[in-house]
């Protein structure tokens, strides 16, 4: 017995197919031969008693005698022939043998209707299976049935032997089909089983270990979505400890300063252009400190969804101005120029500050990767179908092809030592969408970078 799993349910499942189509075929079949055989019967003897009238209308002969020639020419082997009256009645038979009684089968008051008539079923009496054909038949004045009695038996049972021999091809079948099915369920059953137990071991945290075997179809691709799910988990638990030790340094840093500074604060005795500079150390860092943390929060914040936008009407070259007024001072140390292009009037329905922030990263970004003396541009322009884009290109060392991929993904960094969450870029890709906006990135190594948002404009 079977055990209770996928692999009964399927060895079950086709045992259950197989037999109902093998049911059906075989009761079709048997049906079909019965009827070939029972027809094949009724054909025979509805000929003879065609012969039979055409012969009494062709010679036209009404003898006395001429119902005992009847059954003299038109007698049958192993059949009874019969002469009855119009009420039933058996007049005389080709046995010899007239048994006093009327016959009431449905093949006699069919025959007097002007049809031949045919009746199956148990003789009175013998209770054997029979088929009766009556015909009626005009001799001169008078009216006849005539009507031909033959059994079944010898039929029935080549019928019967035909059933069990069915029968027994379809149990071997049946045993066929259950090896089949069994082996069927095991090359699907066994592949799962070892699937669910790797799928096990990663559950515990395991995820070095691998579905291994070369499975097809949908187990194969089964298979190979764990193993992918695996190398993901590694590759972001990589990138998570990454994002850690980058933010440890990022928050360490600007703390050293604060407390470096603070405790020479309070130890007194410095002339107030020294004090002035430890101030203005401690509110830069300060600063530092904010945005890393707000940085965090936003992210945790698109993560649970809980991030709410306060959509205005919003005119994109007044925000691309102050976005480069914020960004001025840092990309005036590296002597990089920025420069505008915008069209007049675009408008989009939107949260101000949420797209600052979106371009402020973006342009930070080309100030952090561009050299000295380059220049970085910021164009937005009317596209078709009732949208906008603002693009950001600058010349400085672009991202690899690999690298591209993987630069909108949370906490990747392209390179650790700028500092950093690696988040700047999911942010902006987060708020971006809950605009029902697109952003998308083109790069080539050493020549630089455009990025592109594109936003229904205002209708």
């Amino acid at each position: 017995m079977i055990k209770k799993g996928m692999r009964r349910q399927i060895v079950l499942h086709y045992i259950l197919v197989v037999f109902v189509a093998l049911l059906l075929v075989e009761v079709i079949f048997l049906l079909a031969i019965r009827t070939y055989y029972y027809d094949s019967v009724y054909s025979k003897i509805e000929i003879q008693i065609d012969a039979a009238e055409n012969f009494y209308k062709f010679t036209g002969e009404h003898s006395p005698d001429q119902l005992q020639k009847l059954l003299d020419f038109f007698w049958m082997t192993n059949t009874e022939l019969q002469i009855l009256n119009v009420n039933g009645d058996i007049l005389t038979t080709s046995t010899g043998f007239q048994p006093d009684r009327t016959i009431t089968t449905s093949d006699v008051p069919e025959a007097l209707g002007g049809n031949v008539g045919r009746w199956v079923g148990r003789q009175p009496g013998t209770n054997e299976s029979v088929m009766a054909v009556s015909k009626m038949l005009q001799l001169g004045r008078e009216t006849y049935v005539i009507r031909y009695l033959t059994s079944m038996e010898d039929i029935d049972s080549s019928l019967l032997s035909l059933t069990l021999v069915s029968i027994g091809i379809g149990a071997a079948v049946m045993a066929v089909v259950a090896l089949f099915s069994a082996g069927l369920a095991n090359s699907i059953v066994k592949p799962l089983n070892n699937i669910t137990a790797v799928s096990a071991q990663m559950a515990k945290g395991k995820f070095t270990t691998r579905i291994k075997g070369d499975y097809r179809y949908e187990i194969g691709d089964l298979a190979s979505t764990l193993n992918y799910m695996a190398d993901e988990i590694i590759r972001s638990n990589q990138i998570k400890d990454e994002f850690i030790s980058s933010i440890s340094h990022e928050l360490r840093t600007p703390l050293t300063s604060i407390k470096g500074w603070s405790e020479t604060l309070i130890s007194g005795g410095y002339d107030p252009e020294e004090t002035k500079l430890g101030m203005s150390i401690i509110s830069r860092e300060s600063d530092r400190l904010i945005g890393l943390v707000e940085e965090i929060l936003d992210f945790s914040k698109l993560q649970q969804n809980e991030m709410k936008l306060s959509v205005v009407l919003v005119d994109i070259k007044v925000v691309l101005q102050e976005t480069i007024l914020n960004i001025w001072a840092k990309a005036e140390k590296k002597r990089i120029r920025l420069v505008l292009e915008c069209d007049e009037l675009i408008y989009i329905k939107g949260d101000p500050n949420r797209l600052k922030q979106v371009f402020l990263n973006l342009v930070d970004n080309a100030v952090k990767f561009s050299p000295e003396d380059s220049s970085i541009v910021l164009s937005a322009q009317r596209l078709t179908a009732g949208e906008m884009a603002v693009t950001v290109s600058d010349s400085g060392i672009g991202i690899s092809e690999a690298h591209l991929a993987r630069v909108k993904d949370r906490f990747f960094q392209v390179d650790s030592l700028n500092g950093g969450t690696g988040l700047g870029l999911a942010i902006s890709q987060q708020i971006v969408e809950l605009h029902h906006g697109r952003l998308g990135m083109d790069s080539e190594l050493g020549k630089g970078t455009q990025v592109t948002v594109i936003m229904a404009l205002a209708s």
